[in-house]
């Protein structure tokens, strides 16, 4: 079992990061300026198409944010910020 602990991502820490990753030029440059700012939280970028029975926690024009969470091994989309270590980024 890991001991890192993740700060929990609140409502200030999602406004944030819209902020960042709406402006990028591209979803993969989001998820690079995320990641050099919040190095603690892993950003991964799938497919749209992989996350359409999802909801996301942020909708950015083309761009969808979806919050994720690991038992160590399996990720899974989770609704609960504060369980959330993960953001998986979209673009249409």
């Amino acid at each position: 079992m890991s001991t890192h602990l993740h700060p929990p991502i609140t409502a200030d820490y999602l406004r944030s990061a819209s902020e960042v990753i709406g402006a990028a030029t591209s979803v993969r440059d989001a998820a690079a300026l995320w990641r050099a700012r919040d190095p603690q939280t892993r950003v991964m970028v799938v497919d749209a198409i992989d996350m359409r029975d999802e909801t996301p926690a942020l909708q950015l024009g083309h761009r969808r944010v979806y919050l994720a969470t690991s038992n160590g091994h399996c990720w899974s989309v989770t609704d609960r910020a504060d369980a959330a270590t993960a953001l998986i980024l979209t673009e249409d």
